[in-house]
C-alpha cells in the first residue's frame, strides 16, 4: 500500500481547525476560525437536530460548521461573518452511511453517484475483478471523480476448486503455502486495500495468507473458510465475516457433526450451485439445533477480539425468499437491461428450479432463524457492519443500504444499533476518522427530513449530502438520479462491471 493510500485508510485530524460551543466548548470561535485554511469558505448548517448515534441523542437548535473537508464546530453557535448559510429547520443531521459488502455494478456514471444520492459517503468493495475499482478509488480521493470514499478488496483468493468459473470471473486459486503467500504479494503490488478471502481455502493456505497479509501490511476480510472454525478465524486475525452461513454452524450442539458434512461438500470448479444446495441440509441442521451457551461462547470471541460480522440480511433475503424477490419498481429505472437480465437468470436457473416442498419451507424458515441469529448478535454484543452484498439479484447500489437497515431492524436490532452499523462501527473499522458529527471529523454527513431514531426508514428521507465537505443540494441529487436513469440506457462501456457479487450472481456470456 502506498503512502497516500495508508493515509487515506488512517487519517487523523492533527492540524484541523477547531470550532467549539455548546456542549462541544474547548475554545472560541474567533480563534477557531483564525486557525481555518486560509481561503476556506465556512459553511453552516443552522438549527438542525444532530442525531448523536452512540448515545442515541437528539441534540436539538445546533449549528454545524464545515471549513474545507472538516466538521469545525457543533453547537448552538453563531454564523461566521462571511460564511455560507444553509437554513435547515426541521432538519436531522447524521453521518455519511456506509456500506460494508458491496459489488459496484455499471460504469463510473452509475455505481459512485447512486451511493452518494443515498447518503453513502463510503463503501467496501468486496472484491476486485476488475483494475477499474481501483482507478475510481484513486480518482475520487484525488477530486476527479465524484463518488463516495472507496476501500476494495483484492481478487478473491479461493482454494482449488474454486466455487467460481474462471470463463465468468478471474479468481486466485491457490492450494498450498507457497501459492497462497504469492498470492497475497501479488495483490498487494495490484494495489488492494486488503485481502479478500473465500469459502474453499485449505487450513494450511489460509494460515498462511493470514501470515503474508500481516508481513506486507494488509488485513484479510471475507468469508470464513468451510474448513476453519469460526473461533480459529477471530483468533488468526481475520477482521470481518461476511454473511451467515457458516457462523450458524458454530453455535450448533452437532457443530462437529455439521462441519464434518461441511468439509464433505464435492464441488467442481465454478459450481458454487452446487456448493450452495449441499450447504441448505447442513445449514438446516444448524439452526435447529441452535445452543445459547455455543453461542455466547462464540460471540464472546468475536466481541473480544472485535471480529466484525457482516450478516448481508439484504443478500439472504433474496435467496431464501426467491419466489418473494423482485425488484423495486421504483427503483428499476437505475438498473440496466443487463443488470435485470443477469439477475432474473440466476434467480430463475440456480434459486428455483427444482426446488421441493419441503426446501421452499425450510428456507422460509431459515430466513427466520438468520433474523434471529442477527437479534442475537446484537444483544451479545458483536460488533455488527451493515451491508447488502449489492450485486446479489435486484439490489442497487445505495437504495440496498436502506433496505438492510429496514432488515436489521426488523430482525431486532435497534435504530441506534442500526445506524451505528452503518456509521460508527465502519468508521472504527476502517480506521477513518468519520462516523460522528463532532469537530475535527471529516465532513461526510447526511441531512434527513425526519428522525431515524423514531424510524429507521428515515434515512431514506434525505434532504441533501455532505462530501469531503462538498454540498450535495436536493436539485444536485435529483440531477445525479436522472444522469444515472439516462446512462444505463446506455450501451455499457469499455469500463462497465457487469452484474455479479460474490455469491454467485453472473450468468454465462
Amino acid at each position: 500500500m502506498n503512502s497516500s493510500r495508508r493515509q487515506f485508510l488512517a487519517r487523523t485530524a492533527a492540524g484541523a481547525a477547531v470550532l467549539a460551543g455548546g456542549s462541544f466548548a474547548v475554545g472560541s470561535p474567533a480563534a477557531a476560525i483564525s486557525r481555518s485554511r486560509r481561503g476556506t469558505r465556512i459553511t453552516a448548517l443552522t438549527d438542525v437536530t444532530v442525531i448523536d448515534v452512540a448515545g442515541g441523542r437528539r441534540d436539538k437548535h445546533q449549528t454545524v460548521l464545515i471549513s474545507g473537508d472538516r466538521i469545525i464546530g457543533v453547537g448552538r453557535l453563531p454564523v461566521p461573518r462571511g460564511a455560507t448559510e444553509l437554513r435547515l429547520s426541521g432538519k436531522f443531521v447524521i453521518p455519511g452511511l456506509a456500506d460494508m459488502h458491496v459489488h459496484s455494478l455499471g460504469d463510473e456514471h452509475v455505481s459512485p453517484p447512486l451511493y452518494l444520492a443515498n447518503g453513502l459517503t463510503t463503501v467496501r468493495e468486496m472484491a476486485a475483478p476488475d483494475p477499474v475499482l481501483y482507478d475510481w478509488r484513486d480518482r475520487i480521493e484525488a477530486g476527479s471523480l465524484l463518488g463516495p470514499r472507496m476501500v476494495v478488496a483484492s481478487q478473491i483468493i479461493d482454494g482449488d476448486p474454486t466455487l467460481w468459473d474462471p470463463n465468468l470471473l478471474h479468481v486466485l486459486v491457490v492450494n498450498d503455502e507457497a501459492g497462497a503467500r504469492a498470492a497475497v504479494r501479488q495483490v498487494k503490488g495490484e494495489g488492494a486495500d486488503f485481502v479478500k478471502v473465500y469459502s474453499r481455502l485449505s487450513p494450511t493456505a489460509y494460515r498462511a495468507i493470514l501470515d503474508e497479509a500481516r508481513r506486507v501490511g494488509l488485513t484479510v476480510h471475507g468469508h470464513a473458510p468451510d474448513q476453519v472454525s469460526i473461533k480459529q478465524v477471530s483468533a488468526a486475525g481475520q477482521r470481518s465475516i461476511e454473511h451467515i452461513h457458516s457462523l450458524a454452524l458454530s453455535v450448533s450442539t452437532r457443530e462437529a457433526e455439521v462441519r464434518r458434512m461441511q468439509q464433505a461438500i464435492a464441488v467442481r470448479t465454478g459450481d458454487y450451485n452446487g456448493w450452495f444446495r449441499q450447504m441448505h441440509p447442513i445449514e438446516w441442521i444448524a439452526a435447529n439445533t441452535y445452543s445459547p451457551a455455543r453461542a455466547a461462547d462464540v460471540f464472546g470471541t468475536l466481541r473480544r477480539n472485535r471480529t466484525r460480522v457482516t450478516p448481508t440480511l439484504t443478500m439472504h433475503h433474496a435467496l431464501d425468499l426467491p419466489d418473494f424477490s423482485g425488484p423495486d419498481p421504483a427503483t428499476l429505472k437505475y438498473l440496466s437491461e443487463d443488470s435485470i437480465g443477469t439477475f432474473e437468470y440466476v434467480m430463475d436457473t440456480l434459486y428455483k428450479a427444482n426446488r421441493g416442498a419441503e426446501e421452499i419451507a425450510h428456507q422460509r424458515q431459515m430466513w427466520e432463524y438468520r433474523q434471529r441469529f442477527v437479534r442475537e448478535l446484537f444483544e451479545h454484543d458483536v460488533p455488527v457492519l451493515a451491508g447488502t452484498d449489492t450485486g446479489t439479484p435486484y439490489s442497487v447500489p445505495g437504495f440496498a443500504l436502506h433496505d438492510e437497515l429496514e432488515l436489521l431492524v426488523a430482525a431486532g436490532a435497534s435504530t441506534r444499533q442500526a445506524l451505528a452499523a452503518a456509521t460508527i462501527e465502519p468508521a472504527r473499522f476502517l480506521g477513518m476518522n468519520t462516523g460522528t458529527v463532532e469537530p475535527r471529523k471529516l465532513a461526510d454527513l447526511v441531512v434527513l427530513d425526519a428522525d431515524p431514531l423514531q424510524d429507521i426508514r428515515n434515512t431514506r428521507r434525505i434532504h441533501s449530502v455532505i462530501t469531503r465537505g462538498r454540498v450535495i443540494s436536493p436539485a444536485a441529487q435529483q440531477k445525479m438520479l436522472a444522469d444515472v436513469e439516462a446512462a444505463v440506457k446506455q450501451p455499457p462501456s469499455a469500463a462497465a462491471i457487469a452484474a455479479g457479487g460474490c455469491c454467485g450472481t453472473n450468468r454465462p456470456a
